[in-house]
């Protein structure tokens, strides 16, 4: 059976563990690797879309990371409880034209039993930068 640990419930010190390796996974922009993180089930809402199962999250990631270029992206811990997380996060990339963003949002992110990513709900506003304004290099 696959685990990905930490194990829900949480405590503080596997939550912040759960936050960093999401953030370390998403960073690799590497779909295959992220993937592994969500249940062949999971349920997404990303901005507008809605996004079911494995096979669908890497193509929705491989597609991502085509129009957003050179990707950076901090989470940080909003909250957490028994198999659940908020998470805020901020990321920055390029569009193919060179116009850099800031995107901005949370995630509520619900864990099965064996600490895989059961459901994910993303919120994202995107606004558009100079390149001299990045935060994150």
């Amino acid at each position: 059976m696959e685990q990905k640990h930490p194990l829900p419930p949480f405590t503080l010190e596997k939550a912040l563990q759960k936050v960093q390796l999401a953030e370390d996974a998403w960073n690799s922009k590497d779909p295959e690797r992220i993937a592994l993180a969500y249940t062949e089930d999971t349920e997404w809402r990303n901005r507008t879309e809605f996004i079911n199962g494995r096979e669908a999250v890497k193509e929705f990631l491989k597609d991502k990371w085509k129009n957003e270029l050179d990707y950076k992206l901090k989470k940080e811990l909003w909250g957490f409880r028994e198999n659940r997380m908020a998470v805020r996060f901020e990321y920055e990339y390029c569009n193919k034209e060179g116009q850099w963003f800031r995107a901005y949002g949370n995630e509520n992110w619900e864990f099965d039993e064996n600490g895989l990513m059961r459901k994910r709900f993303a919120s994202i506003n995107d606004l558009a930068i100079e390149e001299s304004e990045r935060k994150f290099k």
